[in-house]
């Protein structure tokens, strides 16, 4: 039999949605600001050398200097921080598949599976972010 819950145990309807509201507008900010600034820093490496995360395969296949490559990852990334800030009910799935991607290319790197594991945090983010914003839009 289940004992009665005490007063203190009671959260109510309207608390627990503003929580669930402030979860959401944490990472909706998050993965708006975080994509954008990680896609501008392709261009000009100045947090790190993108290139040293790319697995030498993808220059190999596609025949594309890893530095243009980059910058085309950095559009990429600029126009899913975007699209998180204006539909991040899309946006967040957006995110979490370009996440499913890196970690993907980050395994075929040896030395930065921490990386990898990293970016898997992030995905998940992401995926709370898709979830919060189905409440929210």
């Amino acid at each position: 039999m289940a004992r009665p819950m005490n007063k203190s145990e009671y959260v109510t309807t309207e608390q627990n949605t503003d929580y669930a509201h402030q979860a959401y507008t944490i990472l909706k900010f998050g993965f708006t600001v975080a994509p954008i600034v990680a896609g501008l820093d392709k261009f000009f490496n100045l947090l790190v050398d993108w290139t040293q995360y790319l697995t030498p395969l993808v220059p190999r296949w596609t025949g594309i200097d890893p530095a243009a490559f980059m910058m085309v990852v950095g559009i990429i990334e600029i126009i899913a921080g975007i699209v998180v800030a204006v539909k991040p009910k899309i946006g967040a799935w957006v995110v979490a598949a370009w996440l499913c991607g890196i970690i993907i290319n980050l395994l075929l790197v040896p030395g930065y599976y921490d990386v990898a594991l990293r970016d898997l945090g992030l995905l998940f983010g992401a995926l709370a972010l898709a979830r919060l914003a189905e409440r929210e839009e």
